[in-house]
């Protein structure tokens, strides 16, 4: 719990200065997608699949620098981007002598860059956003406040097994509360969102329930990754809490859509 304790006050102050410090919020997010990527690709190179994980953390560095440089070639350069990366692949893949697990390795290697590089690099497109600093700060707090509670509840009252064949820990229980804690983190930040949003208490109340399902389902799909890997942890970088991954998983979902939502209300 110590350990825990620590590593969250750490975290918790990176955070900061990536909510505060508009410059910070790229560094901040290199820094998590790059050990994110590196962990996801041990985790999958575990169960003797070859991918590209060089390669595949080098275009993790470089979607969020395109993003905060505004660096777009075309109009829809996202998917021109995806286009290029997947051609990139298949053309390391031809260097290759051996020909088994081609369609895994691509495909693996692929699928990393978008879970992970992409999703996350959402952070700083919401903290360029109107009012950036202040959406960062709401959705992380939604999303984490979501987390703390499924673990203080779950682990202390949880007696019903959520989904036991992919994440045996995780209760029914635990569930509740999260969506109930991200509620109250939603009603919480009431007070520092944009006024332009004109966020009724009733709204704050669905945003609540819906990202702490969200969260959830996010990191639901991180611990299916690891089941599949046989993994307890992702790493081990944060003592007592586990790796990059296990740190962001519920925030690979969120982020993403509620600066949909957010670009949506503030244009």
């Amino acid at each position: 719990m110590t350990k825990r304790i620590l590593s969250s006050i750490f975290l918790v102050a990176i955070t900061m200065l990536a909510i505060i410090y508009k410059w910070f919020c790229p560094v901040f997010a290199i820094f998590l997608i790059v050990g994110g990527l590196y962990e996801f690709f041990k985790l999958i190179e575990r169960q003797g699949i070859y991918v590209y994980k060089y390669f595949g953390m080098a275009i993790g560095v470089i979607i969020p620098l395109s993003i905060t440089f505004r660096f777009e070639l075309t109009k829809n350069w996202e998917l021109l981007f995806i286009v290029l990366t997947l051609l990139a692949i298949f053309l390391l893949q031809f260097t290759r002598r051996e020909e088994s697990q081609a369609v895994v390795s691509i495909s693996t290697t692929v699928f990393g860059i978008l879970y992970i590089a992409w999703f996350f690099s959402f952070i700083i497109k919401l903290r360029f956003l109107p009012y950036g600093a202040n959406l960062v700060a709401a959705i992380v707090l939604i999303t984490k406040f979501g987390d703390i509670g499924a673990y203080l509840i779950g682990s202390r009252w949880g007696k019903r097994a959520l989904i036991p064949r992919i994440s045996p820990k995780k209760t029914v229980e635990g569930a509740i509360a999260a969506i109930v804690f991200s509620v109250l983190a939603a009603l919480a930040s009431k007070s520092f969102l944009p006024e332009k949003a004109v966020f009724s208490n009733f709204h704050l109340l669905a945003l609540g329930m819906f990202f702490g399902i969200l969260g959830q389902l996010g990191d639901l799909s991180e611990s299916l990754i690891k089941r599949n890997c046989q993994a307890k942890d992702s790493g081990a970088i944060f003592p007592g809490i586990g790796g990059v991954l296990d740190v962001i998983d519920s925030l690979l979902f969120t982020i993403p859509a509620f600066y949909f939502y957010m670009s949506t209300v503030l244009a």
